[in-house]
């Protein structure tokens, strides 16, 4: 009776640990974490996956510890780890709507605002439509079962009850960061070039005509000419970032 339950003791802290991880990474995730999914699904999920990984990841895992203190460092840094894992993949992500607010602000609809969760009160109408687009992408094309795949490969690489090495994620997050901001500069690079293009023209209309009011002439054309290219180029936008995201996935740690 005693070694039953040890081993029920046992598999409790593993589960234990395991959900301290997996939960923050749910709470995180495009398509399964978004504000309007229903709590009770983020946990069933969150409570099934480490379910599934536990004949798995137990092997991996430390011993029980003795004291309190030591199991509630455990615990913190298994949530450290889920939050951060989790968060890497909202930024890769959100390259998607901030090429909308870039997109936004060279047609001349930046003051056309919308709450956002990830951009705040300043989110642009273009930027909160690539937003609600985002989980739909995600789970509509399977795209959420890579980070899942990259998250049971991420306990190899930091077993349970460890800690992240401060040098080696701050270096990860500072290259998401960076490749999440030139995916969505690429994405918005034929606006780029056509309000660089825009600009000029109007720019030389208001020196051959200095007393039109040049800004309320053009403001009109300038947003009707960048909602035709938006649906002009809205498709390919969106296969080159599905593209993009499913390279940048794959290549979180664990992954692969």
């Amino acid at each position: 009776m005693t070694d039953l339950a040890e081993l029920i003791v046992g598999h409790a802290f593993t589960l234990l640990l395991l959900l301290a991880r997996i939960g923050p990474v749910f709470a995180l995730l495009p398509g399964l974490g978004e504000s309007s999914a229903p709590m009770p699904l983020k946990a069933g999920l969150a409570l099934s996956l480490s379910l599934l990984l536990l004949p798995v990841i137990e092997p991996l895992a430390p011993p029980r510890p003795d004291t309190e203190t030591v199991l509630g460092l455990m615990i913190a840094a298994e949530i450290v780890n889920g939050l951060w894992f989790g968060w890497l993949v909202r930024v890769m992500t959100s390259s998607l709507p901030a090429a909308g607010q870039f997109i936004a602000d060279f047609a001349g609809l930046s003051n056309v605002l919308q709450p956002s969760q990830d951009f705040g009160g300043q989110t642009t109408v273009v930027a909160r439509l690539f937003e609600v687009a985002v989980p739909a992408l995600v789970l509509s094309s399977g795209l959420y079962t890579v980070p899942l795949s990259a998250l049971a490969g991420f306990y190899r690489l930091v077993p349970p009850g460890s800690a992240l090495w401060a040098a080696d994620s701050a270096a990860l997050t500072a290259a998401a960061v960076a490749e999440s901001f030139s995916l969505a500069l690429r994405l918005a690079s034929p606006f780029v070039l056509a309000a660089i293009a825009w600009n000029t023209a109007i720019g030389l209309i208001a020196r051959l005509v200095p007393k039109l009011q040049i800004y309320f002439v053009a403001l009109p054309g300038q947003i009707g000419l960048f909602l035709v290219l938006l649906g002009a180029i809205a498709a390919p936008l969106i296969v080159a970032w599905m593209e993009a995201m499913r390279a940048a996935l794959g290549a979180l740690p664990g992954a692969g």
